[in-house]
């Protein structure tokens, strides 16, 4: 896991993933989403496999009025999330809408997934996601925020637009928090029919029956959490309040670990990076809506930059992987720069 090569083949594995997103066929909008209720609960089903279930506009329009319809239907007691197919539960945002479209469709995009991202954390019905198979960016979104998260062996998490750090994978999801439960996946249609056919049930009736498949889950039950060795490190190294300080401490500590992290932060955006730690240092401390307000206005001062089309040019369009940032460099990228991407949009702002 800590080897170069591994980084160097899960870098390939990204880019290969984005790749899927953006080759793959067009299917129909209706068709992209289906919405059901079965049993006692409403199901969503992600349903562009080819695609990687990767979430687009559409889907977002079709998805956010049932979720409230099913959250004030009497008759409606879960409502349950997957993806089609076996490889993904969402891969992410369809980016290519946000590249090619015009100016409004990345506001609408934004705006519109992140209204549904709140909805989710807010939703009086319990929210069950299956996260089986890659979980990323748009696809962290719609699992994160509802009450019960359940992971497989399948499961592959990560939130590519950093590339920092590890993918979390199978039972990591679990140990890492980001999942409240793990079940393998040769069970997961079973837990599906078992939730389905429950009687009115409460909230820790269906606790209970995700518990239950949990606690006889086997795959990997005795393998080491993925990070555990690196906690310390990563605690001390990445608890600077600059990136230079990050890099020094990197640096000085000198392990394969850090040196690989070295390794990646120096392709990264030099202005993404001092974004990114900003927004985790603010975010640390803010409500979901506060940080989804924060997050709107960074992706439309990203979108409108030069940062943003350059790396989806290099990664997804010429394929050269030899993205040019402006500014090159750290030190060029000035306190105030990076107050101008978290400046108030006014009346544009996320209402929520």
């Amino acid at each position: 896991m800590s080897g170069l090569g591994s980084r160097f083949n899960s870098f390939k594995r990204t880019n290969v993933i984005l790749q899927h997103l953006r080759l793959s066929a067009h299917t129909d909008a209706a068709g992209e989403v289906l919405l059901e209720r079965r049993g006692c609960a409403g199901v969503i089903t992600l349903n562009r496999p080819k695609a990687l279930n990767a979430l687009n506009l559409s889907m977002i329009r079709q998805i956010y009025p049932q979720l409230k319809k099913w959250e004030q239907d009497p008759e409606t007691f879960l409502i349950i999330i997957k993806g089609a197919g076996e490889k993904a539960f969402c891969a992410g945002g369809d980016i290519r809408e946000v590249v090619k479209g015009d100016r409004k469709i990345s506001q609408d995009f934004f705006r519109e997934e992140y209204v549904l991202n709140n909805a989710i954390d807010s939703c009086q019905k319990p929210y069950i996601a299956f996260i089986h198979g890659i979980t990323m960016g748009g696809g962290v979104g719609l699992s994160v925020h509802g009450l019960f998260r359940v992971a497989t062996e399948k499961s592959l998490f990560a939130m590519p637009e950093t590339a920092i750090g590890f993918r979390l994978k199978g039972r990591d999801v679990y140990r890492a928090g980001i999942a409240t439960h793990f079940v393998d996946s040769e069970k997961l249609s079973l837990l599906e029919e078992d939730l389905l056919s429950l009687k009115s049930p409460s909230k820790e009736k269906i606790a209970d029956v995700l518990e239950t498949y949990h606690a006889k889950s086997k795959v990997d039950e005795g393998k080491a959490f993925a990070l555990e060795e690196h906690l310390g490190r990563i605690n001390s190294c990445f608890s600077a309040n600059t990136v230079e300080q990050i890099i020094e401490n990197l640096q000085q500590d000198g392990s394969p670990f850090a040196l690989e992290q070295l390794k990646v932060i120096n392709k990264m955006s030099p202005t993404s990076l001092k974004i990114t730690l900003r927004q985790l240092t603010e975010g640390s401390s803010k409500t979901l809506k506060d940080v989804l307000t924060m997050e709107y206005r960074l992706s439309q001062a990203c979108v409108g930059g030069h940062d943003f089309p350059e790396g989806v040019r290099a990664v997804l369009i010429d394929k050269d992987q030899s993205p040019k940032w402006k500014p090159a460099s750290l030190a060029e990228v000035t306190d105030e720069a990076v107050s101008s991407y978290f400046k108030s949009l006014g009346s544009n702002d996320l209402k929520l």
